[in-house]
């Protein structure tokens, strides 16, 4: 018997024995195709190539537009390409307004002049299918050959940076949709500077100077968190890591909203933030620091035959990174 599917990303099993193991289909000059934790494609174009990659916003309710565009960009910058141009497609259920629409727009057209790329087009429908608005978007960029960066390109000695702070992306989110819930629970301070992080959620400029500096892999920290993100990156070889978690960034705001809803920042999804692996002389923190933007080291892949991920907790205990499951705010949504 069938059983249903959790909301949220499919299970890395469920992912390479439904999705993966039945793509069989090969070109010669697709340079990078789907894998886990790898979110984007490479395509070979000579002296350059083409990174493309898809996404959907789901746990948000208002800034639609400014992050469907900001999320799909910050995929393929994590690949060392810069972003030129995205397509839309906006399924949207009855009983929408053309205001809606006309707001949602303006604010994706808002998000593309921030980051100097056009919409290139897609497609737009009302449907009774859809519950709610679905905004699905893909980016296309552009790197020199020699420059892209994979998410399972980091090796043994490689230093782990995170920018910013984890749970970036679900403090923002749940400050501007869940705020009265959080009224009386949250400083209203640290409430109202929450509620501004979803203006920083690029990663682009930080990816784009990481990659030029010598970043040996990337991943923009989205649906998983921290955790999800660290497993994603070094579970494809035959390397481990050590992470110290009170290394680990968690700026005021999200550990007060965390807090205050029982919430793991670890396992928050949290687009805005960058995990970065490169060798120990590439200055990750000084170039990143150029564009305005700061990165934290909060650990070291390692050489293991088994892979073994180890957490030190903040007690000094050891644990092992499992792989990932349903993200934080999936979990509070369903419980709200």
């Amino acid at each position: 018997m069938d059983r249903a599917v959790k909301a949220g990303k499919l299970s890395p099993q469920k992912l390479k024995g439904l999705v993966f193991d039945r793509l069989h289909q090969r070109r010669s000059d697709i340079l990078l195709r789907p894998g886990l934790g790898e979110d984007s494609a490479v395509i070979d174009f000579g002296d350059e190539v083409c990174v493309i990659s898809t996404d959907p916003i789901t746990g948000a309710t208002r800034r639609l537009g400014w992050l469907a565009v900001h999320v799909a960009c910050n995929d393929i910058a994590a690949n060392g390409a810069e972003p030129v141009g995205i397509q839309v497609a906006l399924l949207l259920p009855e009983g929408t307004t053309d205001e809606f629409i006309a707001e949602l727009m303006a604010d994706m057209d808002a998000a593309c002049a921030e980051l100097g790329i056009e919409i290139l087009g897609g497609h737009t429908e009302i449907t009774s299918q859809a519950r709610g608005p679905l905004v699905i978007t893909t980016a296309l960029g552009r790197a020199p050959r020699k420059q892209y960066v994979t998410s399972h390109g980091a090796s043994p000695g490689d230093i782990l940076y995170v920018t910013k702070g984890v749970g970036f992306e679900g403090t923002g989110i749940l400050a501007s949709d869940h705020r009265q819930r959080l009224q009386g629970l949250v400083d209203p301070e640290l409430l109202e500077s929450a509620s501004h992080f979803l203006d920083q959620i690029s990663v682009v400029p930080e990816a784009l100077a990481a990659a030029k500096a010598g970043a040996t892999a990337m991943h923009d920290i989205t649906e998983g968190g921290f955790y999800g993100a660290l497993w994603e990156v070094l579970s494809a070889g035959p390397v481990g890591c050590e992470v110290n978690l009170i290394d680990v960034p968690i700026l005021p705001e999200t550990r007060a909203i965390c807090d205050a809803l029982g919430i793991d920042p670890y396992r928050l999804i949290s687009s805005g933030s960058l995990l970065v692996a490169a060798p120990s002389y590439v200055p990750i923190r000084e170039k990143v620091a150029e564009v305005g933007v700061a990165a934290y080291r909060v650990g070291q892949v390692t050489d293991s035959l088994t892979g073994s991920m180890e957490i030190v907790l903040p007690d000094g205990k050891r644990e092992v990174l499992t792989e990932p499951r349903e993200d934080e705010l999936w979990r509070f949504l369903a419980d709200s």
